[in-house]
């Protein structure tokens, strides 16, 4: 059986969640300069809000009944068959390690680029679930 629904895993998403939190505990408890005071209290929010919107994205891609659901941090959109123009896998290095993305580009001229944190799972797979559900070719 093929995996149908993908996004971020739940432990690094708490670790984030856990990290901003200890990081404004520390900004309000340690921290005694104004400055530092203020980097660390952007530098936890930022990370609190990046772990509730990660949980608030799961799953960030999912095969359905009616085509190919795309969650977002604020909205869903469902793609069908003939939405989709291309799916494809981009390969790349960087810093000595080699990044795969996903890559959806519609019919509206929209790409949607989707990494291994977006699907918690390597896009190679992925792609290899969707050729299999129909939604690309190779």
């Amino acid at each position: 059986m093929q995996q149908t629904k993908w996004g971020p895993k739940s432990g690094p998403i708490a670790g984030l969640g856990i990290a901003g939190v200890v990081m404004a505990i520390g900004c309000v408890t340690v921290v005694t300069d104004a400055p530092g005071r203020i980097l660390s209290g952007i530098a936890a929010v930022w990370l609190l809000a990046f772990a509730i919107g990660s949980w608030r994205s799961r799953p960030r891609l999912a095969i359905t009944g009616d085509g190919l659901v795309y969650r977002g941090w604020f909205r869903a959109q469902t793609l069908s068959r003939p939405d989709i123009t291309l799916i494809r896998i981009t390969e790349f290095r960087r810093i000595g390690r080699k990044t795969r993305l996903l890559e959806i580009e519609t019919a509206e001229d929209r790409l949607i680029v989707l990494s291994r944190w977006d699907l918690g799972t390597d896009p190679l797979d992925v792609l290899d679930a969707l050729t299999e559900a129909g939604f690309a070719d190779r």
